[in-house]
């Protein structure tokens, strides 16, 4: 299990990051305070507080999670 944080300004953002998702061969879970989904839904997405970052859980490899957060560095919590 692998994760990180993002944080998601907008709609844009959120159909973005699930395209990202879904692209991927292993499970992505997105977490907030509250709630866990599926990080490949664009509908269970918006159950999210986005006023927060969200933690992302990822079932893959190191080398999967550097690819899947070089394509989600632009929504990465530094």
């Amino acid at each position: 299990m692998q994760e990180f944080w993002i944080r998601l300004r907008s709609m844009e953002d959120v159909e973005e990051f699930v395209a990202i998702a879904t692209s991927r061969a292993f499970p992505i879970c997105v977490r907030d305070n509250q709630h866990k989904i599926r990080g490949g839904s664009f509908m269970e997405m918006f159950c999210l507080d986005f006023n927060q970052p969200l933690r992302v859980v990822a079932q893959c490899s190191e080398e999967e999670l550097e690819a899947l957060c070089a394509d989600a560095q632009k929504f990465l919590v530094k």
